[in-house]
């Protein structure tokens, strides 16, 4: 049923396997969560929405970079 998605060859685009490793990355890591504050810690300023994003498409790009073979 995914192949259907993808072209008709059933080969995946780089792009869909970038983003499959974004998600993996991001979810593990928690990138773009807002942090929460733990007993005893103060918490750092909050991250701007902006930076936020800016931070999440860096890291799906460098997931591309990556697919496509060019990441170091």
């Amino acid at each position: 049923m995914d192949q259907s998605q993808n072209s008709p060859s059933g080969a995946r685009r780089n792009e869909d396997i970038a983003l499959d490793l974004f998600k993996f990355v991001a979810t593990t890591t928690g990138a773009g969560r807002a942090t929460v504050p733990s007993t005893g810690f103060t918490a750092s300023p909050a991250p701007k929405p902006e930076d936020q994003v800016d931070h999440l498409l860096e890291l799906y790009a460098r997931c591309l970079k990556s697919v496509s073979g060019n990441g170091q």
